[in-house]
């Protein structure tokens, strides 16, 4: 049931953007259309609302701790202003979300971070204090989570604060080749420290004067910002990039899906979720943010599969050969009605033209430009393993 609203949901009420029910939220689906949308990503700059995302805010002696606890990846090895991406998983490995964690300035308190941004200006290490850190869960996600964070900090006695900050932030994700020129016109005098940020670095700076908290990261595959603000003056930001001169596009969740897709991104609750497509990191793809050498829930299980030979299928993309576009749920063949794997996401690509998808394939099948088939209403449809992404980015 629907029953969250973004800060922005009237404005984009006003530009007659069309909305769907995504993770407990009333979200923008599309404003013009997603292949408009979509193509504007690609070809120069479009702007998302993507404040359904939730935030968490962790700080203390044993932030660090908790955190290298509760997430796959190794957050000590972050400096303020530094990201990672990471996967929360449970005592037998199984992915229960895909994450973002962000090192705040040392000394931000939990619960804080929305409104102490403009006490920092950029300089990440000037304050004094105990680590800090912001992540965000995925749509919906954001109340277990806290409940999963705080009932381990109680278990294991870590001084720790945990706070639920999803309501204090907006989030808004300029993404396309022309996002850095959108970028340093909607950020006043602080858009030369922005655009210098690497990829999955984080600062501050001031976007449609407001103070926010800026990372190159993104969901598209193309170059990209993803600002964040304080909710109530979520109108300002947005307006800085979608009116003039920046004019980026207005884009919705349709061609957010379709531009993620052809990349190979995991979307949470399709691609994987605990109950309905329970995986490991291992078998969707995306190992890299294992480090065994941190003791997070889940670490055995991870690496007994490591060592057994790994997982037997894994996640890949297929392109299909024949007409009909590939859905979630559709099986995968041999071509000779032998079941050897079933897709999660798919869509006609807007920029190839093409009906690819994503899904899980034994290992046997799963190497790129193997023959396959997949099941489109009962018919078996030719296609083609494909390791993703699909575009050349």
């Amino acid at each position: 049931m629907t029953d969250r609203t973004p800060p922005l949901h009237g404005v984009h009420e006003g530009s007659g953007a069309t909305f769907t029910d995504f993770g407990g939220w009333q979200m923008p689906v599309e404003f013009d259309s997603i292949s408009e949308e979509h193509a504007a990503v690609r070809e120069a700059v479009g702007a998302f609302d993507v404040s359904h995302m939730g935030e968490i805010e962790v700080s203390g002696p044993d932030a660090t701790t908790l955190m290298n606890r509760l997430t796959t990846n190794d957050v000590a090895a972050l400096d303020p202003g530094d990201s990672q991406y990471a996967a929360i998983t449970n005592a037998d490995g199984v992915m229960l979300d895909d994450t973002v964690v962000y090192r705040l300035p040392d000394g931000t308190a939990a619960g804080s971070a929305a409104a102490s941004l403009s006490g920092v200006d950029g300089d990440l290490d000037a304050p004094d204090g105990d680590p800090a850190y912001l992540f965000v869960p995925n749509a919906g996600h954001d109340a277990a989570t806290l409940d999963r964070w705080v009932e381990c900090r109680d278990a294991n006695g870590f001084d720790a604060a945990v706070e639920n900050t999803t309501a204090d932030w907006a989030m808004v994700a300029v993404q396309g080749p022309d996002a850095a020129a959108a970028m340093t016109a909607a950020s006043d005098a602080t858009g030369d420290r922005v655009v210098d940020r690497s990829r999955f670095e984080a600062t501050t700076a001031t976007v449609g004067g407001v103070p926010s908290w800026v990372a190159r990261t993104g969901y598209t595959g193309e170059d990209g910002f993803e600002v964040m603000c304080p909710a109530s003056q979520a109108d300002a930001v947005w307006s800085a990039f979608v009116g003039e001169p920046t004019a980026a596009q207005p884009c919705g969740l349709g061609a957010r899906d379709t531009l993620r897709t052809e990349m190979g991104f995991l979307l949470s609750g399709q691609d994987f979720d605990p109950e309905s497509e329970p995986r490991t990191p291992y078998e969707a793809g995306i190992g890299f943010v294992v480090k065994l050498d941190t003791e997070f829930v889940g670490r055995d299980a991870l690496e007994t599969q490591r060592e057994s030979g790994g997982p037997t299928e894994t996640f890949t993309g297929i392109k299909l050969l024949d007409r009909g576009v590939p859905r979630n749920g559709y099986a995968v063949t041999d071509g000779d009605l032998t079941r050897v794997g079933h897709l999660t996401s798919g869509t006609m690509s807007p920029t190839l033209g093409e009906p690819i998808g994503l899904g899980y394939l034994h290992e046997s099948y799963a190497e790129p430009g193997t023959e396959v088939s997949v099941v489109v209403r009962g018919d078996e449809k030719r296609a083609e393993v494909v390791e993703p992404p699909f575009l050349d980015r």
